[in-house]
C-alpha cells in the first residue's frame, strides 16, 4: 500500500511544453501547502475527479464492489494488523478534547496546539492507506474466492516535510482490492499491472516499475523474510514519485480479520491496487505542462483505450 498528496487554488502556473527534461507543477498558492494541507481549484478538481473516475470505472468493469469507508479508525483495530510498529513514522491519531481538563491546559495561541493534557486519549486513528478499512470491514466473514471491492479515501501520512502535490499530510488514494483464493489475488495484480503501462503509454507517461519495501509484517518474522525474498510491492514512479504500486499480502489480513473462504474455509488472501490521486496530478501536469493539458491527456487515452478495447472484442452486432 502506498501512495500521497493535493494541490491548489486560482489560476495554475502555465509552464513550458518542451518534453525533454521535467517540467514543473502548477503551484499551490495557499497557506495550507507548508503543513501538507493545500487545496485545488477548479482545473485540478476537475482532473482529480476525471482520474478517480477513471480508475474506479477499472475496478467496476472487473466486478468490483463500490464501497465508501469511514476516514476514521479505532486504533486498536489499526494495532491488531501491527500498523503502529510497521508504520510509527507516518501514524496519526485523533483525540477528542477532554473538557476537565481543557479549562486548565487550554489552546496555546503561541503554540498553535491544543497540549496534550487538553485531550482524552487516543482511541482513532487515521490510516495512511484506504484498504486496511476494507479488511476490517470485513472481519469475522467468509467470501467468495472471487471477491473485488473499489473505495477512495482520505489516507494520513506524518512525514518529516511537505511539498505541493508530491507530499502531503492529507490525500486522497484509490484502491482496487482482491480478497479471495491465492490465484484471485496473483491475477488481480498482473491485471491491472498490464492497465497502468497501457495508461501510461497513452498518457505519455514515462514510468518505470520498481520493488519496494513496505514492513506489512513484523520485521522478525518468518513473514518478513519472506518479503525480503520476494517483494511483496511494487511501485510505478514518474521520475522520482510513486504514484501507483502493486501490493500482495499474502494471507496476512485473512489471518489477522478471520477473513475466510467460502469454497475451503481457509485464511483468504488479499491483494490491492492504489492509486495516489495527488501525485498522478503533480505527474501528469510537470509532463504536460498545465491543467488543460494534462485533462486533455486523460481525455485521449481514455479514448484510444476505449477504442481499443472495442476493436479487440470485435464488431457489435
Amino acid at each position: 500500500m502506498t501512495v500521497t498528496t493535493p494541490a491548489q487554488a486560482g489560476a495554475p502556473e502555465t509552464v513550458g511544453e518542451n518534453q525533454d527534461g521535467p517540467q514543473r507543477e502548477p503551484q499551490p498558492a495557499r497557506p495550507g501547502t507548508s503543513r501538507g494541507l493545500p487545496s485545488l481549484g477548479p482545473e485540478g478538481t476537475r482532473l482529480l475527479r476525471l482520474l478517480d473516475d477513471t480508475f474506479e470505472g477499472w475496478g467496476t468493469a472487473a466486478g468490483a464492489r463500490p464501497m465508501t469507508m469511514p476516514p476514521l479508525l479505532p486504533a486498536a483495530d489499526l494495532a491488531k494488523l501491527d500498523y503502529y510498529d510497521n508504520f510509527p513514522h507516518q501514524a496519526v491519531v485523533a483525540a477528542p478534547l477532554d473538557l476537565e481538563r481543557r479549562a486548565t491546559t487550554p489552546f496555546s495561541a503561541d503554540t498553535g496546539c491544543f497540549p496534550s493534557d487538553a485531550l482524552e486519549p487516543a482511541a482513532l486513528g487515521l490510516p495512511s492507506a484506504s484498504c486496511y478499512a476494507v479488511y476490517l470491514d470485513h472481519q469475522g466473514t467468509q467470501v467468495a474466492d472471487d471477491t473485488l471491492v473499489t473505495i477512495c479515501s482520505w489516507c494520513f501520512r506524518k512525514e518529516t516535510h511537505y511539498e505541493g502535490m508530491r507530499r502531503q499530510l492529507g490525500f486522497r488514494m484509490r484502491e482496487i482490492v482482491a480478497i479471495g483464493a491465492r490465484e484471485h489475488a496473483e491475477t488481480h495484480l498482473a491485471d491491472f499491472t498490464a492497465r497502468i503501462h497501457a495508461f501510461a503509454t497513452e498518457l505519455d507517461l514515462p514510468l518505470r516499475k520498481e520493488a519496494a519495501c513496505d514492513p506489512f509484517f513484523d520485521k522478525g518474522g518468518s513473514k518478513a523474510v519472506l518479503q525480503r525474498l520476494t517483494p511483496v510491492k511494487y511501485e510505478f514512479l514518474y521520475e522520482d514519485l510513486a504514484i501507483a504500486s502493486v501490493n500482495t499480502h499474502r494471507n496476512f489480513f485473512g489471518d489477522r480479520c478471520d477473513i475466510t473462504l467460502e469454497s475451503t474455509g481457509g485464511a483468504a488472501f488479499t491483494s490491492c491496487v492504489a492509486f495516489g490521486l495527488e501525485r498522478w496530478l503533480s505527474a501528469l501536469t510537470r509532463r504536460h505542462g498545465s491543467w488543460e493539458s494534462a485533462t486533455q491527456a486523460v481525455l485521449d487515452a481514455n479514448a484510444r483505450l476505449r477504442a481499443d478495447a472495442s476493436g479487440a472484442a470485435g464488431p457489435v452486432i
